[in-house]
């Protein structure tokens, strides 16, 4: 069916939804714009689907949702009856429709007879993913998009572990999805008339969040010593986190935590910042205007859904500076070694768990405390996924996950990142320190001096539209069909493939990579560097990761910019 007769058949619908009528109005005479609607599915992935709200097979809305919704509802149905009667949990964050998309999901369900909890009023991302343990449910949704701007929403799915569903399941779900030919006659029940099988949830599960959350603290006495000088300034960014956080930094003891109040409500507008986004410096306008008004010791912010958490502290000039996600990593392991170290809490099979493209400062602090580093794809589920091996076979114990886009997890009770679990690890860390007179910078410098110089970047390259896709795939294509030999004049010593699951030497030997298969290149250079390829997994993006060593900041720095004008060049090529 062509674009133009899928738009025909929506633009006849009887009672289509009001909102998506009047998104069909609005674009009726801008044929470039009902053409990107219309023209393909959304395409829904193995972290579910994200994209631009409105009318169209490629937009957000309340059919693309219940079409996504009823592939679940299948899959289920595949499953035994043991499995169907666990039920969904269900939770939104506070962008545009997230209540209704929710709602949708849920009677999109009903439809099934199958059960839902769905929470009464927005809630996080790791929130969502410890219901889903906390009901032993069989799945999980969570109607959000992250750190995107506001013309964006999305659907996330979970497995019964409370991590993002694994390859293998989610393709089974991506199948049934895409067999849907028409979302528009989706069969639903509606709330009042399922009433046995829609549940509304809200405190009784913050109150048993809440309670795990307590489990975070390492250092308890270092909070009580310095609850009376250390000053935090938080901001939820408009979205989820303030639900939570303000009432798990209270109990932790944690005297002056002050919300920014311009950002302290959700807002689907994020009406202060250009980008509700904790990795962008411009997130944090607010805060630090408040932190130097306040004398705080540490800025910190989370994404809309609360799995993300960036930072801001003062840097040696006693100006505020953000942390990069790689750089708080390192020091919340730092940190956790070395204090279960002193406490004799750190089991002799303590393991880390990070991603392929993030920072190897980490590993390097690992090795003095004897504790494996373990690297998985990109993605919290490939973590999730080290967890629960290690719960089934008793094999290792977990310590901490992360990745460089400022996604952290301590304990896991959640399964995927956990922006309020890094909130009260680093504000307990910036306590150990304030109590030095220190700061976070200075406990990076001490890490540097004592593990080396490390920096890292990450090159983002957009290709929207219907073509943006097929550039993405071509360059990939181009990089293997041409495996580069140098960058910046430094060899490349060998290469990881690891859609092939081949490390490719400059000798010609080839060894298998024990990693599922994913469409990323990573290429190891010999002055120690690294450079990875990847395209964005829920964006039109392709994504350039650098990785350095030196013997200086200086040293580091330069050959930072060095890769970064190879890695243009060679875009533009």
């Amino acid at each position: 069916m062509t674009w133009k007769k899928t738009y025909d058949q929506w633009l006849a619908f009887n009672n289509i939804d009001n909102l998506v009528k009047e998104d069909l109005e609005r674009n009726k005479n801008n044929e470039e714009a009902l053409m990107d609607a219309f023209y393909a599915p959304l395409e829904f992935g193995t972290a579910g689907m994200r994209g631009v709200i409105g009318a169209g097979i490629n937009r957000m809305n309340i059919y693309t949702i219940r079409q996504a919704t009823e592939g679940l509802a299948r899959f289920i149905d595949s499953l035994d009856d043991s499995m169907k009667q666990r039920g969904v949990a269900i939770a939104f964050d506070s962008r545009h429709q997230s209540p209704e998309f929710a709602l949708g999901a849920a009677e999109t369900l009903a439809a099934h007879g199958i059960t839902s909890y769905v929470f009464e009023s927005l809630r996080s991302t790791p929130e969502l993913s410890f219901t889903v343990r906390h009901f032993n449910c069989v799945a999980g949704i969570m109607i959000t998009a992250s750190h995107n701007p506001k013309e964006y929403n999305g659907f996330k799915v979970y497995g019964d572990d409370g991590a993002q569903m694994p390859p293998h399941d989610a393709d089974l779900v991506t199948k049934f999805v895409r067999s849907i030919d028409n979302p528009l006659e989706i069969k639903v029940t509606p709330q009042y008339e399922a009433e046995d099988l829609i549940h509304i949830v809200g405190e009784e599960v913050d109150t048993v969040y809440l309670e795990h959350l307590k489990t975070v603290t390492v250092n308890q006495e270092v909070i009580d010593r310095t609850k009376d000088s250390l000053k935090i300034v938080y901001t939820p960014l408009h979205g989820t986190g303030q639900m939570v956080a303000e009432r798990a930094m209270e109990q932790a003891g944690f005297k002056h935590f002050i919300t920014v109040p311009e950002q302290k409500l959700p807002d689907a507008d994020f009406s202060t910042v250009i980008s509700p986004n904790p990795e962008e410096a411009s997130a944090f306008e607010y805060a630090i205007a408040l932190g130097e008004k306040e004398n705080a010791d540490v800025l910190l912010a989370t994404d809309p859904d609360a799995d993300r958490l960036g930072a801001v502290a003062k840097n040696q000039a006693g100006d505020y500076q953000i942390l990069s996600g790689n750089q708080l990593g390192s020091i919340m392991i730092h940190y956790l070694l070395q204090e279960k170290a002193k406490q004799g809490t750190l089991a002799a099979n303590s393991t880390v768990v990070k991603s392929i493209v993030s920072s190897e400062l980490s590993a390097e602090i690992c090795k003095k405390y004897q504790v494996e580093m373990r690297n998985v794809l990109t993605g919290f589920k490939f973590i999730a996924e080290q967890i629960k091996n290690f719960e089934e076979d008793n094999s290792r114990t977990f310590v901490f996950g992360f990745e460089e886009s400022y996604g952290y997890l301590v304990k896991p009770f959640v399964r995927d990142k956990d922006a309020i679990q890094a909130l009260l690890l680093l504000s307990e860390i910036t306590a150990f320190y304030k109590e030095k007179n220190q700061t976070l910078f200075d406990a990076l410098e001490e890490i540097y001096a004592e593990f080396g110089f490390f920096d890292e970047k990450t090159i983002s390259v957009t290709m929207p539209g219907i073509t943006g896709v097929e550039k993405i795939q071509q360059l990939m294509k181009d990089v293997r069909e041409s495996i580069p030999t140098a960058f910046a004049d430094v060899a490349v010593a060998y290469h990881e493939d690891y859609a092939s699951q081949k490390r490719h030497f400059v000798s010609g030997e080839v060894e298998d990579i024990s990693l599922p298969p994913s469409n990323v290149l990573k290429f190891f250079l010999e002055d120690g560097s690294w450079i990875a390829i990847r395209p964005s997994g829920t964006e039109p993006k392709v994504k350039f990761y650098l990785g350095v060593k030196g013997n200086s900041h200086e040293e580091t720095q330069e050959k930072i910019n060095k890769f970064e004008e190879a890695v243009q060049g060679f875009i533009k090529e």
